[in-house]
């Protein structure tokens, strides 16, 4: 069984997680695991110790029943220690999907660190009215849910607290796309994306930035009147919708 490799360029919290759990699942699969790869905040300055969760994809020769199966002890440890459970995928299922989720396998392609074997990510090729087409889909998605989500809980001022948090951080992968449209790759720091994004598109992103320190430090949405906060963050998103039409 070949070592794991790169392990110094995850946070050390991160590291002394994934280096246990991840020689467990290689034992556990004795040779049908291809490459595993980490992805997310635990590749970069975002990850919060004890907060972060811990993202990876293990890549196996073929996977069926058995192979989740018999991951399934290491896995339930794991999410006691923030390591969400794996994306198991195949070789195939990689390089035949680059157009059903072009977003997320373009950013596990310019922020992941390889721990284990080949690097199958490293010549996919992902085209760009893919990411644009799926861009448009999620913002104008948001949008309906963000809306039909006020009509059911918008005279309890909490959920609409509890919203808005909730709907940011399935965001930032779309600011990344529509970035990348023009040619701007970025890591993971959230605080860079919102930057990048208002002077490319011309964004207040200032919203967003108060979602985000909200969530870190858990208190309650500058003082501000929620409603007049949600407007606000419809406004923005509506603006990255007629964008992302148009790019």
């Amino acid at each position: 069984m070949e070592s794991l490799v790169n392990l110094e360029k995850l946070t050390k919290d991160a590291a002394k997680k994934v280096t246990p759990y991840m020689k467990q699942m290689l034992k556990a699969h004795n040779g049908s695991i291809i490459s595993i790869f980490i992805y997310g905040s635990a590749c970069g300055a975002d990850y919060i110790k004890g907060v972060s969760d811990i993202n990876s994809a293990i890549i196996f020769k073929e996977l069926g029943l058995n192979e989740l199966k018999g991951s399934l002890h290491i896995i339930n440890k794991g999410i006691r220690q923030k390591i969400v459970a794996p994306l198991f995928l195949t070789k195939e299922h990689i390089l035949t999907s680059g157009d059903t989720f072009p977003i997320e396998f373009s950013q596990m392609k310019e922020n992941h660190i390889l721990i284990y074997g080949e690097d199958i990510l490293e010549d996919l090729a992902i085209e760009p009215n893919h990411i644009r087409f799926i861009c448009e889909q999620q913002l104008k998605g948001k949008l309906i849910r963000i809306r039909q989500a006020y009509l059911e809980i918008g005279l309890r001022k909490r959920g609409l607290e509890a919203l808005i948090k909730e709907s940011l951080g399935s965001l930032f992968p779309v600011f990344r796309g529509l970035l990348m449209l023009k040619g701007i790759t970025l890591k993971q720091d959230k605080q860079e994306i919102l930057k990048v994004l208002s002077e490319t598109f011309g964004i207040d992103t200032e919203v967003f930035k108060a979602i985000l320190e909200d969530r870190r430090n858990n208190e309650k949405i500058g003082g501000q009147d929620i409603e007049i906060f949600l407007a606000r963050y419809i406004e923005q998103i509506e603006k990255l919708a007629v964008i992302a039409d148009k790019l």
